[in-house]
């Protein structure tokens, strides 16, 4: 049985979704505002959360922040009101799995939640060759998720870790975009190619201490892994 963390501060609104939600075999802890799932969230271990964008105390922006700084791996969607492109990009740069437009069918948030604990499942669909692969002066650890140079490390998500993992084994190579988003997030529609243009800028700053690596876009087609080094 699946945890899921809800927030939302519409009472009798939270009571339905997690009614609905548990009768489709998730176990839900609910939470009335940011605060009290900040809480819940820091005892506890979750496989999704769902958080209102607007709630009391602690919005749900800032709970996601905090969420991802403690537990980057765990895959969260936003649930708003409010359908405006900003707030759009600002979940996405926070890592958010997806963005639910208030008023939306039960069956349409279950169905998401499925595809986005489907598509962040610990292989992403590709499973690494070694513990620990050379990418130009850094080291990739697979199963840790760190990648590391000299001294400084940093942690990865799961999801950050499959995009290199897929970019590294494709490198040297023209990718077509959908080829990247059919491969990790499984779907190439609007809301994943942006969640992907995230994470492209991600990964360029990981890699950005060594000139021989290059994250290369070709307008309208797609995207270069640049590794130099003939030896790599």
């Amino acid at each position: 049985m699946k945890k899921i963390l809800l927030a939302e501060d519409d009472i009798d609104f939270a009571h339905v979704l997690k009614h609905y939600l548990e009768i489709h075999n998730f176990e839900v802890y609910w939470a009335k505002d940011g605060v009290e799932a900040w809480g819940i969230f820091q005892k506890e271990f979750f496989d999704i959360c769902i958080f209102d964008v607007m709630m009391p105390k602690m919005d749900g922006f800032t709970l996601a922040e905090q969420c991802v700084s403690l537990r980057p791996e765990i895959p969260f969607l936003f649930l708003t009101a409010r359908n405006q492109n900003e707030d759009k990009i600002k979940g996405l740069k926070l890592g958010a799995d997806d963005y639910i437009i208030k008023p939306f069918e039960a069956d349409e948030l279950v169905l998401r939640i499925t595809n986005i604990l489907k598509r962040t499942s610990k292989s992403y669909g590709i499973q690494p060759t070694a513990n620990e692969i050379q990418i130009g002066n850094y080291l990739f650890h697979t199963y840790r998720l760190e990648l590391k140079l000299g001294t400084k490390i940093q942690q990865l998500t799961e999801k950050e870790a499959a995009l290199i993992t897929f970019l590294y084994h494709n490198k040297n190579q023209l990718l077509k975009r959908d080829q990247i988003l059919q491969a990790i997030w499984k779907t190439d529609d609007y809301f994943s190619g942006r969640s992907m243009d995230v994470f492209i800028s991600r990964l360029r700053k990981y890699f950005k201490d060594d000139a021989n690596i290059s994250i290369e876009s070709v307008r309208n087609i797609g995207l270069e892994f640049k590794i130099k080094k003939a030896d790599l």
